[in-house]
């Protein structure tokens, strides 16, 4: 018989899903930052289909979480908000689509 190693929480790779990323909202947020440099508020708010007050609720998680910077800036006068994926958050996601994969290839983590 062949050998499991046990991840964090148990022998199935779904145990190593980062909670922070792992719900649809913040998945998409992440999903889109990820291939992009920077990101504008609005766009991403109308990438997602998601509210103004959604966004922004998910985004506090992910910036708490260390994921996710914001940056407030002007331009031609009028105010923006930018958000990128800190080193922490890419990181982070790359982990969790590697964990995805695992999933999806119906193996444990060995």
């Amino acid at each position: 018989m062949g050998r499991r190693t046990v991840t964090r929480n148990g022998t199935h790779p779904r145990h190593d899903l980062d909670q922070v990323i792992h719900t649809p909202v913040r998945l998409s947020i992440m999903a889109a930052l990820a291939a992009a440099e920077k990101v504008e508020f609005r766009f991403l708010r109308d990438t997602i289909e998601v509210s103004d007050s959604l966004l922004s609720k998910h985004m506090l998680t992910l910036e708490e979480a260390g994921y996710v910077a914001v940056e407030k800036a002007f331009i031609s006068k009028k105010p923006g908000t930018w958000l990128s994926l800190t080193p922490k958050g890419r990181k982070a996601f790359q982990d969790y689509v590697a964990v995805l994969e695992k999933i999806m290839k119906g193996a444990p983590d060995a």
